[in-house]
């Protein structure tokens, strides 16, 4: 056999070809398909990211929870002296569902658990800069435990800016409750609260921040708008209601030079376009 004669004709090659061809074919069905990666989900051409801070006590206790009453101070200044505007939680719903508009640099101020030291120190200062804030109260400590908020002090708060509402009876880590449990605490925290102050509770926080997709449906059916976590991101149109976003404001080695930085934080949620839940 002439080998030579047989590579070097034409019909060698053709069958080299149509090998080739029927290999390809062979790899690509035996390797699963890869699947193009979804593209991010568009933003609306108005979509505003929308800061929430997150506080718990302005007092000169030595930790991280704490913010130092001159510190909590300078930062409101410096929200007003850079033109943000604050708002309520209703704000902040209505324009999540498109009924309602928003502010220039919009900022929603919350406190969560309803420590006395909201109505000592903190509440001065935001009625001395005319700014609106919200607090999360543990309906079960108000006016018994030592170092929490009274009724009376809230309903004094009520009539100058700022916003209660629910944190849940008795700050128990929901995912750790049966769902009667989950229930009695998202319902009956809600009950008692408008009871004291005579009007809806219409928002949660999460107690420690952390939740499900079945805990916020708890949430919804017990008569809440939505609900906030400690998800550190900002808030959009992407947001899911039941699982807003906050930005946690801590005293650190330097406090308000930390603060500045995260009113500038921008999450790779936030940069990508990753849907949340």
């Amino acid at each position: 056999m002439n080998l030579n004669k047989i590579i070097g004709g034409r019909q060698f090659w053709s069958l080299i070809a149509v090998l080739a061809i029927l290999l390809g074919i062979v790899m690509i069905a035996g390797h699963p398909r890869e699947e193009a990666a979804p593209a991010p989900r568009p933003m609306p051409e108005d979509d505003v990211k929308v800061l929430v801070l997150n506080y718990h006590m302005v007092n000169s206790m030595f930790i991280s929870l704490a913010i130092e009453p001159e510190d909590f101070d300078w930062q409101m200044k410096y929200l007003v002296d850079h033109g943000y505007h604050t708002i309520t939680p209703d704000e902040l719903y209505n324009y999540l569902e498109g009924t309602g508009t928003l502010p220039d640099r919009p900022v929603l101020i919350t406190f969560d658990d309803g420590y006395v030291d909201n109505y000592t120190h903190a509440y001065p200062i935001l009625k001395k800069y005319n700014l609106k804030a919200t607090i999360f109260v543990v309906t079960g400590f108000l006016s018994k435990r030592k170092g929490y908020l009274t009724w009376d002090q809230l309903r004094e708060m009520e009539k100058n800016g700022i916003t209660i509402e629910s944190h849940t009876v008795t700050h128990a880590p929901l995912p750790e409750l049966s769902d009667d449990r989950i229930r009695e605490e998202l319902v009956e925290s809600k009950r008692h609260a408008e009871k004291e102050l005579g009007h809806p509770i219409e928002f949660i926080a999460y107690p420690t921040g952390v939740h499900d997709l079945h805990i916020a449906q708890l949430a919804k059916e017990a008569g809440y708008k939505g609900g906030f976590t400690v998800k550190y991101s900002n808030v959009d149109r992407t947001s899911n209601v039941y699982a807003l976003e906050r930005v946690p404001i801590f005293r650190t080695g330097a406090t308000n030079a930390d603060f500045v930085d995260r009113l500038r934080y921008t999450s790779n949620m936030t940069q990508y376009g990753w849907t949340r839940n």
